[in-house]
């Protein structure tokens, strides 16, 4: 079986058993704070597990793009060190929302398995939960009895809470899972060494290719285990592995799934895979990460320095270092492996087909600002070997070239080993470790268990029609986060927005008799709208009157119609292949993140402005359908955005049905005209064929043409100019640039002469000529001057002050050879005198300069000069 055969056999397997086939989640996660990617095939599902969310269907199975860069086996430096380990993975799954348990899903995992696609029976194991003492379980003998069925005892093993008790975190849904394991050693392998003592071994051919997971608790904070009402199946087997047993090879890295990419770098390093362990693993890494990399840009995720963007940017690195270090690939070459995964992925994941030119240009430009910062590291590395002597790196300056230059501690040490040094590195890890500890401190949040106050089915979001209301508080929490207490509140209905889809989260008012406390914000999780506050009702259960901030929410829709607008007049005038790539709606200002392969002219901004007053000016009605499915949507021409999941129902707002069709939970005004103006401030590049327009609209747009206004009524008063200001100015410009070179001709010989006196000046002493003198010139007049003499002047030492009302300056020029000969440092001495003039400064041995706040103290340092020349 090829891929696709052992991909669609899995689908198809499921459906015939009254599954639904869902695609694929987005591989990064936009609206949960606790995950930045998908890693695991549940993610999507997680709103059902929490019952927050009912399924449309009690039975589903998809293929989910999957990453991971932390964990057990998982650590991104680690990967492509074995042959059956990835970052990016798909999780072949089958869930079961409250419908079968355990018994159908161990029986239909064994038939697809032994039946379907044949695997030899006497090959795998089963794994059970043994139970644990702290938690009150006993071993999970009903799994047990269920693969007795199927297996013989011997090959069923249980194992400790570690290996067979899944969690989704420290609190929410869990329950035991059964793995199924496979042993793919030969028949003589296998006759020596019983597989049973090698499951959960870390054996490389003794592997995990099935879990099958069993949701029926709910983790609360204290620890304690609830049963939960409706028990849920979670099953996930790891694509690459399944097609590593069918395939009959000893890697996942051998199989039909990476073939393409590896006989593609293979062929631009002219090194083949097979040959050597070192470049083995650095083909591995490529292969492995470019799937990563690929897979986030299509879903919309860009690399930067922070967050979900700062992951990818450093998989993207440690792949380029590969490269560059193992198979000496000097050149970006990562970009031109995108299309194989363009043609191999089509019929499964067809966004990465959609946007393969934006996908290979983000990559190509961060290849090559990486290779750039490569070479950085590689000077700050020559300097340490030039000047330490000691022939050890600190561990802080190989943290520094990790931090900074993205120089893994392998590849410093590569580089030291050729020069026959050490590293220091203890001190490495002690750096590393301590930043580790900081992020940790940065990111730690303490949530409480939610405090239910009544019970209530579902919260109703009635913000759309309604921005006050009276409500009655269900659930409310603890938070802690860097030593400051606020509390979540969850009310039976809210008129609150919570930020998601761009636009910020509403604030506002929660009223009781007299007490007022202010909402902060409104966030999203698991699907509730959780309202911010730094202070709880003194009684909690009492009814409440909640107000939105208007005018805030007010002008938040005009920036969200407005980006709609913008949306929609920028493929207008650039074209169809402009896709929103990120977006940011506030109520001061709108910023529009889109793709797009070089900067916007002043015509096409001009253009894109005009269509979208034009709109505005056109008072177009909304259009908003609250609950249409999806796929009825995106026929009708709605606009939905690549990386961004969306529910089988979904809400359409349209401006003119033939200029702006969009899906959007945002809120919007209910004509255009209510805007009123929109005005581009900027225009700029963020990514490699992305780029950032930054607007204002309503009010803040208007503010900002009557600053303006008001600015240009001033420059026509300074210049005494109604008509013709444009003209004014340049005439101003012109004469203003005579006047400056006029005055830099009087101050060149200004110099000059200065130079010429200071040259019958020059004394001789110890071996060299010296001057110290006060001059009627700017600091960068004496630089100059200094500079000048020392070409004309052999084994000259010059120290020359200056004073300009209250300020006074220093500088100091030493003969190079002088400086080594006499063991001078100009930047040291300037540092001393500086001291009479009340100041400071500093420099290189050479040349080196000071400023004060004491001109009365100039003579004095000139005397200390002296002195010290003296003593030379």
């Amino acid at each position: 079986m090829n891929k696709d055969q052992i991909r669609n056999t899995f689908l198809e397997f499921f459906k015939g058993k009254d599954h639904k086939i869902v695609p694929s989640a987005p591989i990064v996660i936009k609206n949960d704070p606790t995950l930045m990617f998908t890693n695991a095939g549940m993610n999507q599902f997680k709103e059902i597990f929490l019952d927050k969310k009912e399924s449309s269907n009690a039975r589903i199975a998809d293929t989910q793009k999957c990453l991971r860069v932390s964990g057990k086996h998982n650590d991104l430096e680690e990967v492509g060190h074995d042959t059956y380990h990835h970052t990016m993975f798909e999780m072949l799954g089958n869930w079961s929302f409250g419908d079968y348990f355990k018994e159908d899903a161990i029986n239909w995992a064994w038939e697809l398995l032994t039946e379907i696609y044949n695997i030899p029976t006497d090959r795998l194991y089963a794994t059970i939960f043994e139970g644990n003492d702290e938690d009150k379980l006993s071993q999970d003998d009903e799994t047990l009895s269920f693969w007795k069925n199927h297996l013989p005892q011997e090959r069923i093993l249980a194992f400790s809470k570690k290996d067979n008790f899944w969690e989704m975190g420290d609190t929410g849904p869990c329950g035991p899972c059964s793995e199924i394991h496979v042993d793919l050693r030969s028949d003589e392998d296998r006759a020596k060494t019983d597989g049973a003592l090698l499951v959960n071994k870390d054996h490389p051919q003794v592997i995990e290719v099935w879990n099958l997971v069993f949701i029926q608790f709910n983790r609360k904070k204290g620890g304690k285990l609830e049963e939960l009402p409706n028990k849920h199946v979670d099953t996930g087997m790891g694509f690459e592995r399944l097609c590593m047993v069918l395939q009959n090879t000893t890697s996942t890295y051998d199989t039909d799934v990476f073939q393409s990419l590896k006989d593609h770098v293979s062929k631009l390093c002219k090194i083949k895979y097979g040959e050597k362990e070192q470049t083995d693993i650095a083909i591995r890494v490529i292969i492995d990460h470019i799937r990563a990399i690929v897979f986030t840009i299509a879903d919309g995720q860009m690399p930067s320095n922070t967050g979900a963007g700062y992951v990818i940017r450093r998989v993207l690195r440690r792949a380029v270092r590969y490269g560059f270090t193992y198979l000496n690939l000097k050149e970006p070459f990562l970009f031109k492996l995108v299309s194989d995964l363009s043609v191999d992925f089509e019929s499964v994941f067809p966004e990465v087909k959609k946007q393969e030119e934006l996908v290979s240009k983000v990559i190509h430009e961060e290849e090559i600002s990486f290779l750039r910062t490569l070479e950085s590291g590689l000077k700050r590395l020559d300097e340490i070997f030039k000047k330490d002597k000691s022939n050890e790196i600190p561990g802080s300056v190989a943290f520094e070239l990790y931090d900074t230059y993205g120089f893994p501690l392998d590849l410093t040490q590569l580089i030291a080993s050729e020069k026959n040094w050490k590293i220091d590195v203890e001190g490495f890890d002690l750096c590393m470790k301590e930043q580790k500890a900081r992020s940790k401190a940065d990111a730690e949040v303490d949530l409480s268990d939610w405090v239910v106050v009544r019970e209530d089915d579902e919260q109703e979001f009635i913000g759309y029609d309604n921005l006050e209301v009276d409500v009655r508080i269900t659930r409310y929490r603890e938070v802690e986060t860097k030593g400051k207490k606020i509390f979540h509140l969850i009310f039976n209905y809210t008129p609150f927005y919570a930020e998601s889809g761009g636009q910020v989260g509403d604030t506002g008012i929660l009223i009781s008799g007299k007490e007022k406390i202010k909402i902060l914000d409104t966030i999203k999780e698991h699907g509730e709208h959780i309202h911010i506050v730094n202070k709880l009702p003194e009684s909690i259960s009492d009814e409440f009157h909640v107000a939105v901030d208007k005018l805030r929410r007010t002008r938040t829709m005009y920036n969200h119609s407005g980006t709609h607008l913008l949306h929609a007049a920028l493929k207008q005038v650039l074209g169809d292949h402009v896709e929103q790539k990120g977006s940011l709606v506030a109520s001061d200002h709108l910023r529009f993140d889109f793709s797009h392969f070089s900067k916007m002219s002043d015509e096409e901004i001009e253009e894109v402005e005009r269509i979208v007053n034009e709109k505005i000016r056109e008072n177009i009605l909304l259009e908003e359908k609250r609950n249409v499915p999806f796929k009825q949507a995106v026929a009708e021409g709605a606009t939905a955005l690549f990386g961004e999941k969306y529910g089988e129902i979904v809400r359409v707002i349209t401006f003119d049905k033939d200029f702006s069709v969009e899906l959007c939970g945002g809120t919007h005004v209910k004509a255009t005209g209510e805007i009123g103006l929109l005005k581009i401030i900027s225009e700029s590049s963020i990514a490699a064929g992305v780029r950032r327009i930054e607007a204002y609209s309503g009010p803040k747009a208007f503010e900002l043409f009557k600053h303006t206004v008001d600015e240009l009524n001033q420059i026509q008063l300074l210049i005494k100019s109604q008509n013709k200001v444009k003209e004014a100015v340049e005439s101003l410009l012109a004469e203003n640039a005579t006047l400056k070179r006029e005055l830099e001709g009087m101050k060149n010989k200004q110099a000059q002469q200065i130079k010429v006196n200071l040259s019958s000046k020059i004394k001789s002493h110890g071996g060299f000529n010296y001057i110290i003198d006060e001059v009627e010139i700017d600091a960068e007049g004496i630089k100059n001057i200094l500079f000048s003499l020392n070409r004309e002047v052999d084994k000259l030492v010059a120290v020359l002050g200056s004073k300009s009302n209250d300020k006074v300056h220093l500088s100091i020029l030493i003969d190079k050879n002088i400086a080594e000969e006499k063991d001078l440092n100009a930047g040291s001495w300037v540092k001393e005198l500086a001291k009479e003039i009340k100041g400071g400064g500093g420099g290189q041995a050479h040349f080196a300069s000071a400023g004060g706040s004491d001109p009365s103290g100039l003579k004095s340092a000139l005397s200390k000069a002296e002195e010290t020349i003296s003593k030379i």
